[in-house]
């Protein structure tokens, strides 16, 4: 479950941030930088939700119980991240020149995917937030998720911005490793720019979750979760000063690196809680039998999905983009 959520959080959220930068191209060369987006994410862009699929179903199979209490507790914020994946999805395809000569004009399309991409990483932070946070309370059959006390608290709303300045971060390191020339320089700027955000917001962050979660603050400060925190930061650190020297590549690895890290971080904090304080991993937790039937599977599945994978994106992720492209 964990690789496929951190798979997600990397090449998931940095397809969000992706459209965030869609939205909010400028300058001379904005139809540029959207055609450069348009044509680093064409070819694998949905092949990332395959994660998030992925995890859904071993949620679903191997912890039902936190499935079945996370589809109540969070079936808005869920339910509009569903359609902002949904109107993305068409609008990246509708706004196409040959399809939006027929239709609506393509700047309509653009703005869609646009604000899709952007209150979608927005709401997925907002809900992480709230598994963590103590206001979803189950009671045997009885779910309780106020939303000012779970996805629209003060905590909640911090993180889910946190995730979107991370996004924009991701995606701006990517695609600047994916450019050339004048392109690149606009990337970089945009790396730049979101990565101080990213850290501020860190900061931030961290003073939110020692108010609002204490219990949640005490976990990821200290023993293995607080060592990952100290790792995270490094890499964070590591890979904002390879992007000032524009080592693009590597800067994408090691900001991968820090998202990976501090995910597994929050994970060990929150042990062995699976929705805090009232479900545990052990209590969620699907038969024996079933988890054996699990376990015997995903292998299966990954020496299918990993090599699919892998040739998809060796094929159409070769040469760098520019103007001429």
């Amino acid at each position: 479950m964990f690789l496929a959520l951190g798979a997600y959080a990397i090449f998931g959220i940095a397809d969000f941030g992706g459209g965030v930068w869609d939205l909010f191209a400028t300058g001379p060369r904005k139809r540029e930088q959207r055609e450069a987006i348009a044509k680093a994410m064409g070819p694998v862009w949905e092949a990332n939700h395959v994660w998030l699929v992925f995890f859904m179903i071993l949620l679903l199979t191997a912890f039902p119980k936190a499935f079945a209490a996370l589809s109540r507790a969070m079936f808005i914020p869920f339910h509009l991240v569903l359609v902002g994946v949904i109107l993305r999805g068409a609008a990246f395809v509708l706004r196409s020149p040959g399809i939006t000569r027929a239709g609506a004009p393509e700047r309509v399309w653009s703005w869609v995917f646009g604000v899709a991409s952007t209150v979608s990483p927005l709401l997925l932070g907002m809900g992480l937030a709230a598994v963590s946070s103590g206001g979803i309370r189950i009671d045997g059959d009885q779910v309780s998720a106020p939303p000012l006390e779970t996805w629209l608290s003060p905590f909640a709303v911090a993180l889910g911005i946190f995730v979107l300045t991370l996004a924009a971060y991701l995606a701006a390191v990517f695609l600047a490793a994916e450019t050339r020339g004048e392109l690149r320089e606009d990337f970089h700027r945009r790396a730049f720019a979101s990565g101080t955000a990213t850290a501020v917001l860190s900061a931030a962050m961290l003073w939110m979750m020692a108010r609002y979660t204490p219990w949640l603050w005490e976990g990821f400060t200290h023993g293995v979760s607080g060592v990952l925190l100290f790792i995270g930061a490094v890499l964070y650190l590591f890979s904002f000063i390879l992007v000032l020297q524009k080592q693009y590549v590597l800067a994408r690895i090691s900001a991968s690196g820090q998202v990976l890290v501090l995910l597994l971080g929050w994970v060990l904090a929150q042990w062995p809680y699976m929705i805090y304080p009232d479900l545990t991993f052990e209590a969620a937790k699907a038969p024996d039998a079933t988890l054996r039937f699990v376990v015997q599977v995903v292998p299966v599945g990954m020496a299918i999905l990993l090599p699919s994978l892998f040739l998809l994106f060796r094929v159409f992720k070769k040469e760098p983009l520019s103007e001429a492209d």
